[in-house]
């Protein structure tokens, strides 16, 4: 696909991003990837199994951004409208594959105390990625999208066919390993608080 390869162009506003790719102009296609790809890539690192499957998803979700974009309605960002359908590609092609409802000892997780520790440089990040991966698929999925994302419970139940009391316990469960993985590679300290978690998804 012609707007998959990268040029050394001027970079083009969003709306003239936007009217060229309405055109099928091929210059503003190729922009529009240039410029949201590297975002959108660390999105799909976060869901997939590694880095081959993550650029499967991008290419996927990059083939609906351009399909659906005379629905955008100019309402919110529109980094935000290609971040969603990106995340909703990478949910449709891990369900295809995998089972969300994994077990989950409920009785364990209603009873962890959740910490929140610091993350001392935002260089660390790609360690918080690579330790969020690590992670069971339903535990880092839900993560992701409570945590990083911000979707709500009720919607996380709707996306993945899952109970809304499971996503709480698989959130509840995934942040306590998390942050245990994260204590022991030395990049959270214990008994300090902040929202740790939103570093990764600003990223």
């Amino acid at each position: 696909m012609s707007y998959i390869q990268t040029t050394n162009v001027a970079p083009m506003t969003e709306e003239v991003i936007l009217e060229g790719c309405l055109r099928n102009d091929p210059n503003a296609q190729r922009e529009l990837y240039n410029q949201y790809s590297p975002k959108m890539l660390a999105v799909c690192y976060r869901y997939a199994h590694n880095r081959e499957d993550a650029e499967d998803m991008l290419q996927e979700g990059f083939i609906k951004v351009f399909l659906q974009l005379r629905t955008f309605e100019n309402r919110g960002s529109f980094e935000g409208w290609i971040r969603k359908i990106i995340v909703h590609t990478c949910i449709n092609i891990l369900k295809k594959n995998k089972k969300f409802n994994e077990s989950v000892d409920l009785i364990h997780a209603s009873s962890i105390q959740i910490r929140e520790e610091s993350v001392p440089a935002v260089v660390q990040v790609k360690q918080i990625v690579e330790s969020i991966r690590s992670l069971p698929i339903g535990y880092r999925t839900v993560l992701n999208l409570f945590a990083i994302e911000g979707y709500s419970h009720r919607e996380i139940s709707q996306l993945l066919d899952i109970e809304e009391s499971t996503s709480r316990s698989q959130f509840t469960r995934a942040k306590s390993m998390l942050e245990d993985l994260l204590i022991k590679k030395n990049i959270l300290q214990p008994k300090q608080k902040t929202d740790w978690l939103q570093a990764v998804g600003q990223q």
